[in-house]
């Protein structure tokens, strides 16, 4: 019995001769792989509507697309409520009125560690604390308010201008915490004094509370103020003639330095923020 010619029912492969040859990729006849355009380079100017409008800190951005679907907001002047619509940093965008900023608000939370100063620039040499959060941002980043080179502590870094002066402004009398430590015990007496108000050069001071602390020598104390005055705790015992030993700030504003070892950094959480947003 002779060999089948399988050429009739289309199953044999080229090599035996058949109709339907089977593709084989062994010999390099594989298909030519179409060369796709590259793709044009994004322009770092421009910035789509909905991530502007997230950015400035108004709302999220699947928030944003309602808001823009709305009419809520406009660009130089007009509405647009196009999904997807790109727009220049250099263009005049609007929220119900208010102009925006599109650059991404950071909150960074700082355990300031001792001899480093609370300036932006190195002055004469000396160790800033801008130093210790060149990784946190590549936004420009200011700390709210300052602390003496030798205090250690709490100290917030952020690029939201609003926040800053709100926490910054004297009526607001945000929450500080502070761990003093004296170079002599303090007298009962004196710790009344400071119980009672002082008045120092500059006007009336009160604290909301203070204490000496638990299991501690009697030379250190915790204190609660809300003045904003500069160097306030210092000038508050050396009116009474002690030497501030060690001054460390442990809560600022509700943050705490919980998980936080001296010298190192975190962001805030959500919670944290909206906490911090809520003062007016």
């Amino acid at each position: 019995m002779g060999r089948s010619d399988n050429s009739r029912d289309g199953k044999a492969s080229g090599r035996q001769g058949g109709g339907m040859r089977k593709r084989s990729y062994a010999r390099g006849n594989a298909p030519i792989k179409k060369k796709l355009a590259p793709k044009p380079p994004t322009d770092p100017n421009l910035i789509r509507l909905n991530r502007y409008v997230a950015n400035s800190g108004v709302c999220s951005r699947r928030e944003a697309d309602v808001f823009i679907a709305a009419g809520s907001v406009t660009v130089n002047g007009k509405p647009v409520t196009e999904m997807g619509h790109k727009v220049k940093l250099t263009d005049v965008v609007k929220f119900d009125g208010r102009l925006l900023n599109p650059e991404k608000k950071v909150y960074v939370l700082l355990n300031k560690p001792k001899d480093f100063v609370t300036t932006v620039r190195n002055e004469q040499g000396k160790r800033t604390v801008m130093g210790l959060i060149t990784r946190a941002s590549k936004a420009k980043l200011l700390p709210v308010g300052k602390l003496d080179s030798t205090t250690t502590g709490l100290l917030l870094f952020t690029n939201d201008g609003d926040l800053t002066k709100r926490l910054l402004h004297p009526k607001n009398g945000l929450r500080k915490i502070y761990h003093v430590e004296l170079n002599k015990n303090l007298r009962a007496e004196d710790l009344k004094k400071i119980q009672n108000g002082l008045t120092l050069e500059d006007g009336l001071v009160r604290v909301d509370e203070i204490s000496f602390i638990d299991n501690a020598p009697k030379r250190e104390v915790g204190i609660e103020i809300l003045s904003v005055k500069n160097r306030i705790v210092r000038r508050i015992f050396e009116h009474l003639e002690y030497e501030v030993v060690k001054l460390d700030r442990v809560v600022y504003a509700g943050l705490t330095k919980k998980d936080l070892p001296r010298g190192h950094w975190r962001y805030l959480t959500d919670q944290e923020v909206v906490n911090l947003g809520m003062i007016k």
